[in-house]
């Protein structure tokens, strides 16, 4: 990326499940979701949204083969997209295993985002 513009960071959490692609595409969501960018046109090359660039950094605890890249692009609306992915986030107890929720056992997985937009 020549230049970031703006950085947004999120957290996201699988309570139950232990599914780390649903913490990371919580994590993007919450990272976007408060924000608006409504002169973002105006600073892109050609003044077009197929010229921005979207970089995610996923700070992922575990499971990192499991987790679909591809799904947690589809989570952002606009710009090409690229995802890193970092050792960090957290491991944690629920205190409770729910098996209709697809518990393993009794962690949460909480995945920690940044989400880098620029061109």
């Amino acid at each position: 990326m020549e230049k970031i513009m703006f950085i947004e960071t999120g957290m996201g959490i699988d309570v139950h499940g232990q599914n780390i692609t649903k913490a990371a595409i919580r994590a993007v969501k919450n990272a976007i979701h408060f924000n608006s960018m409504p002169g973002i046109r105006s600073v892109l090359p050609g003044n077009s949204l197929e010229n921005m660039k979207v970089n995610v950094k996923l700070a992922v605890p575990c499971d990192k083969d499991k987790l679909e890249i591809d799904a947690v692009k589809e989570a952002l609306p606009y710009g090409k997209v690229t995802v890193e992915v970092i050792d960090g986030g957290m491991l944690t107890t629920s205190g409770i295993v729910l098996e209709d929720k697809g518990d393993k056992n009794d962690l949460m997985y909480i995945v920690v985002a940044s989400v880098e937009v620029g061109y």
